[in-house]
């Protein structure tokens, strides 16, 4: 268990073209849209508020460069198990495309062929949690992607990692999760 005080923020990178179209955007590493970088850049003012006695980051450009822009850069450490979901041979396509091929085909149920599944996923995330958990009492920050911090939010409440399907997450978002007397609890969701 962590903290009661600790809290865990979720920031999602700016948009980029895949996730303006609603393309599937797992490991390729596409950078922001001008107006992404704008939105990572809007989020310096609600972090400088903020002390964090960690900043993970995915070692992907978007979310590295979120950092920078949101002014966490100068402590983020790059943590692999923030990639994005691997989407296997789904990369780059939209889920309107894969219902032509795979009729009411959903992520969390599914996975992906040739990816990962949303039970590999929660592992990676379970990794994450236990070394947030471990920087007790400090705050800590976790700069990623849509799919995998929305498991993780899942993971942190108890829930089962497809649990993530009910937390949508917007480009450049902030998220707080944390404790609730000593129940893990969202403090705050989707913040823009």
């Amino acid at each position: 268990m962590g903290h009661p005080r600790q809290r865990c923020f979720l920031i999602r990178h700016g948009e980029t073209e895949w996730s303006l179209y609603g393309r599937h955007t797992g490991r390729t590493d596409l950078p922001m849209l001008p107006v992404g970088e704008g939105q990572a850049r809007a989020l310096r003012p609600a972090l400088a508020a903020e002390s964090f006695s960690a900043v993970l980051a995915s070692p992907l450009h978007r979310a590295r460069k979120t950092c920078e822009l949101a002014g966490l850069r100068p402590e983020s450490v790059v943590e692999p198990d923030l990639l994005e979901w691997d989407y296997g041979s789904y990369e780059g396509r939209t889920t309107v495309d894969i219902w032509k091929d795979r009729p009411g085909w959903n992520l969390f149920d599914d996975g992906a062929p040739g990816g990962e599944s949303v039970a590999e996923v929660g592992e990676r995330v379970d990794r994450v949690i236990a070394r947030v958990r471990r920087a007790e009492p400090g705050d800590v920050a976790c700069v990623a992607h849509a799919h995998v911090l929305r498991v993780l939010a899942a993971r942190w409440l108890g829930l089962d990692p497809a649990a993530g399907r009910y937390f949508v997450l917007g480009p450049a978002s902030i998220s707080v999760l944390g404790w609730e007397r000593a129940q893990p609890a969202v403090l705050q969701w989707n913040r823009c």
